[in-house]
């Protein structure tokens, strides 16, 4: 059974930077049995990064333009994940605006991180929270999940303006924030002709990142956790998406020359 005390044990040994910005993606189940559960591994986590920025996506795509046109930003639930669904209920914890593809921030400058969501027009827009990401040198953590849950190459793909990622048609939706306040926006989706998903293919950028540096391993209670930097993984999937713009539409390994 893990402590708190064994999980701020465990964050130690990843070199986190305590004020540093660290967005999480993650599986409670991966992590194990911990002692008073999901809400001790927020506790970890939340104190151990009280002076940077801790980020948790809040996803709504599974729902927003599929099967409602609303996205309540006070009553909305998260689609990845438990820990990512209580950490946008905490106090002092702040979501953005985005209505697929939003997330929860805490600590140093989390209202200017999040804010000016309600703008995005598109699912990963350079000037939102995941270009902020660039900004802020960040690192993300992937805590019992792999590179498939990657959402940040979603934004280079579109940064990258690869055809066929994001949807020529709009869609009119209508935001909510947390004092009711409503904002109206047409959205542009995520769409890919060729393949349903390309994110099941991301994985394939393990191997460039990690002989390139710019992952590294780690655990955390019982998950196995890669720490990726924002930076370093842009410039590396960039250079391969100008070299093979269609490199997420198959699982084949990326050729060791290429990079």
């Amino acid at each position: 059974m893990h402590t708190k005390f064994d999980l701020i044990r465990d964050i130690r040994s990843l070199d986190v930077e305590p004020t540093s910005t660290l967005l999480i993606h993650s599986s409670m189940k991966a992590i194990g049995p911990v002692e008073s559960g999901a809400d001790t591994v927020l506790d970890a986590w939340m104190e151990y990064m009280k002076d940077g920025l801790l980020i948790f996506p809040t996803h709504t795509w599974n729902r927003v333009t599929k099967s409602t046109d609303i996205f309540d930003s006070r009553t909305q639930s998260s689609c990845v994940g438990i820990l990512s669904e209580l950490f946008r209920q905490r106090s002092g914890v702040v979501r953005s605006l985005h209505p697929t593809h939003s997330v929860a921030a805490f600590g140093k400058d989390a209202l200017s991180y999040v804010s000016g969501e309600e703008k995005a027009t598109s699912p990963l827009p350079r000037e939102g929270c995941w270009g902020k990401l660039l900004d802020r040198d960040a690192n993300i953590l992937f805590l019992g999940c792999t590179l498939r849950s990657n959402t940040f190459i979603h934004g280079v793909e579109e940064w990258n303006e690869i055809p066929d990622r994001v949807s020529a048609w709009t869609k009119p939706l209508t935001l909510i924030d947390q004092e009711g306040k409503e904002y109206h926006v047409d959205m542009h989706c995520h769409h890919c002709e060729a393949r349903e998903d390309v994110s099941e293919n991301y994985g394939k950028l393990e191997e460039p990142f990690r002989r390139l540096g710019a992952i590294r391993y780690g655990k955390f209670g019982n998950a196995l956790c890669i720490l990726g930097n924002a930076q370093k993984m842009n410039e590396i999937a960039s250079k391969l998406l100008k070299r093979e713009p269609n490199l997420f539409l198959n699982k084949e390994a990326i050729p060791g020359d290429w990079y």
